[in-house]
């Protein structure tokens, strides 16, 4: 099989796609990897995100949703049953669109930059 054209990782990462190929998803549900691609036949064994996705989405949602709730809060003053519906709500749906693109990114730069596990060279 000949090697597809580079796919931008961009694109990759925002339609969560297979890094090779661009064609498939990576994805069998909202998170859950798929064992290969079903266009190019990639094995995705290689990929291990470990909690890089998890760690970068906690920073970014943390400053996102106490910047909105301080926002709100001080802009119109609103009962606390406002905060509890719009974060209790909105903060999982935000953190699961934002894992998913992160693990997305991570697996598309890992594969581009073929980064793998660090090994001592033995002589």
């Amino acid at each position: 099989m000949s090697e597809p054209r580079p796919v931008s990782p961009f694109y990759a990462a925002v339609l969560a796609r297979c890094p090779r190929c661009g064609g498939a998803p990576l994805f069998r549900n909202v998170l859950e990897l798929r064992d290969k691609c079903d266009k190019c036949d990639l094995n995705y064994r290689f990929i291990d995100t470990g909690d890089g996705p998890a760690v970068f989405a906690i920073f970014i949602l943390g400053f996102l949703v106490c910047g909105l709730a301080l926002y709100v809060e001080f802009t119109f003053e609103p009962p606390v049953w406002v905060h509890v519906v719009l974060w209790g709500l909105g903060t999982p749906l935000i953190a699961l669109a934002l894992l998913r693109f992160l693990k997305a990114t991570l697996i598309v730069l890992q594969y581009r930059n073929k980064a793998e596990e660090g090994r001592f060279k033995h002589d």
